[in-house]
């Protein structure tokens, strides 16, 4: 068993205990204790035409158990992770193992808060920095250390961290410690708070302190890799009623790394988001610039593991199979993004609103690569390249336009139909494929036949002549109230493979109970969520999901 990680094992052991201890000292009846489970299970099959390997493990799991403990003044939790046999696409080096990977206690009062152990936290927009948790893809990039934060006057909130980034079953020895401090102007300015406004400035700083390494310029030359690596980021926010305004600006010095092939340029990252809404109609406009602006707490990394920071994606997250097929991460090397949505809804017992109304949704996202001019010919050990701010490069790497309409027939019946075209440069995102352009149609009807019987449904179609060809994607979904539900669907591709890929599922759930079970062929390609992509491996076989929360 792996109690989380070896070389701060005495700092776990000082966390338990003191938490137990003040626990303890405290009105048992003022404990709120609350976890949960969440254990994903196949039993996988060889499936030669779909490349579904055969695995030496009867079961493959991925399970988790969080448990934690709530009081007046202190807090404290810990996390059990069961991943010894992992579900197939998380077999990075380092991910399988057991034992305790989460573990903190935090101390609270109104305006100070101290927690050591792991945590996770954002600045700003996670430009520099972003610890978080996404099981959907095995991310899990806490820090091990302290955190503060504080309210030490009115309108000001401050935070301040140290610690080791936690890499799966290990932590990795660079030193990360940071500051944000953030000023509400509203809560000072008594005239802004009479007209509704909201203005607030932060800015934040990150320091990597991490040890040299032998990388090699040259057979006998070596790099002078830099120990620290400074990251800063100034933003500011006005809110005025339905108006949203957020700009913000990003900067980390020299960091050669394996992302950038070992050059020492500056990384930057600028953006621009604006919206605005009001009853029925919102509209956003969000621009963003990013340049050499990865960061790892391990500078020879790669994959999903050791990321310090965020770069959001300005692209939908969409949920539909088909429209999800293709999807979108954030390009490490730099970008231009642009995202502008418009969602109105047209008013019951208007000619397009009808007797109950219409809510429509226009999208479009282009993103493209900044233009790079080499400098002494951009191999490692050189500055890389330079980059003029305004100008694009020669490679679009997506676009996406959508349309959705959501519109509700009768009372019993509700109809979504979605199109979409697609522009997705499999050649610069996984580095072979070509273009694919492809236009995606979906329908979604959702019947009431009576109090207890609700039945859902999906046809989807996706038409390209590029990649694998056509597809087609059909689902039917029935609910039986309070506790069943039963899924069947497909997936065919009926270009090249003439493949299926069917699943069938059933599902019961009652009061803080959910469990799944089910057979199903699953394509092989990308699971992507905020931007951020692994790499799924094609399935087969028998799963049973279990999900308790108390």
């Amino acid at each position: 068993m792996k109690f989380a990680y070896k070389p701060c094992r005495s700092l776990l052991t000082i966390v338990a205990l003191a938490s137990c201890i003040v626990l303890s000292a405290q009105d048992a009846k003022k404990v709120v204790v609350s976890g949960s489970v969440q254990s994903d299970i196949l039993f996988p099959q060889e499936d030669q035409a779909i490349g579904a390997i055969d695995y030496k493990e009867w079961a493959l799991t991925n399970t988790y158990a969080d448990v934690s403990l709530r009081s007046r003044y202190v807090d404290a939790g810990a996390r059990f992770e069961f991943l010894q046999f992992p579900l197939p696409g998380f077999d990075e080096d380092g991910f399988k193992g057991w034992g305790i990977g989460n573990i903190y206690a935090k101390f609270h009062t109104k305006n100070f808060a101290l927690t050591l152990g792991n945590f996770y936290e954002q600045f700003g927009s996670g430009f520099i920095l972003r610890s978080y948790e996404e099981r959907s893809l095995g991310l899990d990039n806490s820090l091990l250390g302290a955190h503060i934060a504080a309210k030490p006057f009115k309108g000001v909130s401050v935070k301040a961290l140290s610690g080791f980034q936690r890499r799966y079953w290990s932590l990795n020895k660079s030193l990360i410690s940071g500051a944000d401090v953030e000023l509400n102007f509203e809560e000072w300015l008594k005239t802004l708070q009479d007209n509704g406004t909201y203005l607030s400035l932060g800015a934040s700083y990150v320091n990597k302190h991490e040890g040299d390494e032998d990388i090699m310029y040259d057979a006998t030359h070596r790099l002078n890799l830099p120990k620290n690596v400074n990251s800063f980021d100034l933003r500011a926010r006005l809110q005025k009623g339905g108006f949203n305004i957020l700009a913000e600006y990003a900067r980390k010095t020299q960091d050669p790394s394996s992302d950038n092939g070992y050059i020492y340029r500056n990384g930057y990252a600028t953006m621009l988001s604006a919206s605005y809404s009001q009853k029925g109609m919102s509209v956003l406009l969000q621009a963003k610039r990013s340049d050499n602006m990865t960061n790892r707490s391990r500078r020879s990394m790669i994959g999903l593991s050791s990321k310090l920071n965020f770069l959001p994606p300005f692209t939908t997250d969409h949920t539909y199979t088909l429209a999800a097929l293709y999807p979108y991460a954030t390009n490490p090397d730099g970008e231009w993004a642009y995202q502008a949505e418009l969602a109105y809804n047209f008013k019951r017992k208007t000619p397009l609103g009808g007797k109950y109304g219409t809510n429509v949704k226009v999208n479009f996202s282009y993103i493209r690569s900044i233009e790079k001019n080499a400098i002494d010919g951009g191999v490692r050990g050189s500055d890389g390249y330079g980059s003029p701010f305004w100008k694009w490069g020669d490679t679009r790497y997506y676009q996406d336009f959508n349309i959705q309409l959501e519109k509700k027939i009768s009372s019993a019946f509700k109809l979504n139909l979605m199109y979409m075209n697609q522009y997705y440069n499999k050649t610069a995102i996984e580095g072979e494929g070509g273009a694919v352009r492809s236009n995606i149609f979906i329908a979604e009807g959702k019947y009431t036949i009576n109090r207890k019987f609700t039945l859902r449904g999906e046809a989807q179609y996706l038409a390209t002549k590029d990649d694998e060809g056509d597809w087609i994607f059909g689902l039917l979904e029935l609910s039986i109230l309070p506790n069943w539900m039963v899924t069947v669907s497909d997936e065919y591709n009926c270009g090249k493979t003439k493949l299926h890929y069917y699943s069938a599922l059933l599902t019961f759930s009652k009061g803080a109970h959910r469990i799944q079970a089910g057979y199903a062929r699953t394509r092989g390609g990308f699971n992507c969520s905020g931007g951020v992509c692994r790499e799924v491996k094609p399935s087969k076989g028998f799963s049973i999901s279990y999900n308790y929360n108390f």
